[in-house]
């Protein structure tokens, strides 16, 4: 019986210790003892709301400093439009610290999302105007791929006074861009690089030789492209002996070779 009394005042003992302690780590007790009165946000953010930021993490503080629900914290502050990342710690005796990292857009990818210069998509915010970013597109496991060609599909036409106002990877993988004069330009799945390469070599002497808007320029040929001016009278030029493809409505299609 003395043993069996010992025990039970062994284990009485310890649960008024550590009942108080689980109380306080849950935040049952000591939350206005201990609270958190200070929130400091770090990091260069221009678009995150301030007022939206410290409404969502004011939930996860209430509890005090020892029953903050930090990693709950910064998940909801991650969920926050422009959040890229966010870091949440609390700082002895009464600061809860967020470190917010704000999405960069780089360019708009699809319809509805955009891509930052990390390299992450997310969700257009809402009232944002992306017009002047550049659209890229194809399936979000060949981002890399596709910011590699727009890349140095940027450095082919910046000399020749260009933009790259959009390039898309269809589900096939075949290649599309749209240059800032408004030449569509297909490109094709196979040596995309390379064709891109001779056209734009070639580009200010096709220019040269033709005041009139070029519309579209077909790559997919082994040594000419496909090319379709606007409102050109009803002759064309040849200069290749390949086939051209067949042209849409409007404008005349010609074929120079490389």
């Amino acid at each position: 019986m003395n043993a069996a009394l010992r025990i039970f005042t062994w284990l009485l003992a310890l649960a008024l210790v550590v009942l108080p302690v689980v109380a306080v780590m849950n935040g049952w007790i000591g939350a206005e003892r201990w609270p958190l009165t200070k929130l400091r946000v770090h990091g260069e953010f221009e678009r995150v709301d301030p007022v939206q930021l410290r409404a969502v993490v004011l939930p996860y503080a209430k509890p005090g400093f020892f029953a903050a629900r930090l990693q709950g914290a910064q998940d909801a502050v991650e969920k926050l439009p422009w959040v890229e990342r966010a870091e949440v710690r609390k700082r002895w005796p009464d600061v809860l610290e967020i470190e917010v990292v704000e999405h960069k857009p780089f360019a708009r990818w699809g319809k509805d999302r955009l891509l930052s210069e990390q390299g992450r998509l997310f969700p257009v915010p809402k009232d944002m105007r992306s017009d002047a970013l550049p659209q890229l597109g194809g399936p979000d496991s060949q981002v890399q791929e596709v910011v590699k060609l727009y890349n140095e599909s940027r450095e082919l036409f910046a000399p020749i006074g260009f933009k790259v106002d959009s390039l898309v990877m269809d589900r096939r993988g075949s290649w599309s861009l749209a240059l800032s004069n408004g030449t569509q330009v297909v490109v094709g799945r196979a040596d995309a690089r390379p064709r891109l390469g001779r056209f734009a070599r070639m580009l200010p002497q096709l220019l040269a030789r033709n005041a009139l808007p070029l519309q579209r320029a077909d790559l997919r040929y082994t040594n000419g492209f496909a090319l379709s001016w606007a409102d050109k009278p009803a002759t064309a030029e040849t200069l290749s002996p390949q086939p051209s493809p067949a042209n849409g409505t409007g404008g005349i299609t010609q074929q120079a070779s490389t």
